[in-house]
């Protein structure tokens, strides 16, 4: 048995993915950005255990929820789940970031360095990123005019960035992305035309399996191809200063 903690597990594939593993017997924290959503998150995840929660826009709120997962006791495996779409308006944080780069990359990349060190770590991205750029002098979008779709592949290049870079770091630890396909999630839209069920699966099958390695990019548990940046350890060490300078600690 395993004990796994899933951001954004209130609605989506973060809510099927805790279903799937409590199924399996395995214990699941789950987590939501208010009071309000954890209670429904509990309620729609009957055996899940309980429920940690902050709004991962704040950078102190992201803090906080980093402090309630390690009081809870260790982890075998965080899920870094939660995520805002590509059709997106521009929005500040109530620190004055961009809220797509914060939610869906700054805010895995705090959480990382502040709970306690798992055994998996597994990253949600997106095909998307492969249209990303690495723009380290304009991750607030102060310069480029504002394209919410680029904002969100962006992200989604950010989080394999990380994810490769833990790999790299922290050999002891498994740390893999999952592209779930573009699937009729809040998200995805109702007519998004991808396998909803494949997207959870491979989350699923990353936290429990034993051969899965570390430092790969999967799309329906088979690996896939990823940005040519993704492996550059210049590029991963350039996004890992940029997080550092803007949230105070490093990996």
């Amino acid at each position: 048995m395993t004990r796994t903690l899933i951001t954004g597990s209130a609605d989506g594939l973060g809510r099927m993915l805790a279903r799937e593993l409590v199924a399996q017997g395995h214990e699941v924290v789950l987590h939501a950005r208010s009071e309000r959503r954890a209670r429904e998150a509990l309620a729609a995840v009957p055996g899940a255990a309980t429920a940690v929660v902050g709004d991962l826009s704040s950078l102190d709120e992201t803090r906080d929820v980093a402090r309630q997962a390690n009081e809870s006791g260790r982890f075998d495996v965080v899920v870094h789940n939660a995520a805002v779409g590509y059709q997106e308006p521009r929005r500040k944080t109530v620190d004055g970031l961009e809220h797509v780069f914060a939610i869906n990359a700054l805010a895995p990349y705090l959480l990382t360095v502040l709970i306690e060190r798992p055994d998996r770590l597994i990253y949600l991205s997106s095909g998307m990123h492969l249209g990303g750029d690495l723009e380290l002098d304009d991750l607030q979008w102060v310069r480029r005019r504002w394209r919410g779709a680029q904002a969100y592949s962006d992200s989604k290049l950010h989080d394999v960035l990380l994810t490769f870079a833990v790999a790299r770091l922290w050999p002891e630890v498994q740390s893999n992305a999952v592209d779930p396909g573009w699937v009729p999630t809040k998200m995805g839209g109702r007519g998004a035309p991808g396998d909803l069920s494949q997207g959870h699966l491979t989350q699923a099958w990353l936290a429990t399996a034993t051969d899965t390695g570390s430092g790969g990019y999967y799309y329906h548990e088979r690996p896939h191809r990823t940005h040519p940046l993704a492996s550059d350890r210049e590029a991963q060490e350039g996004f890992l200063e940029a997080c550092a300078s803007l949230t105070g600690v490093r990996l």
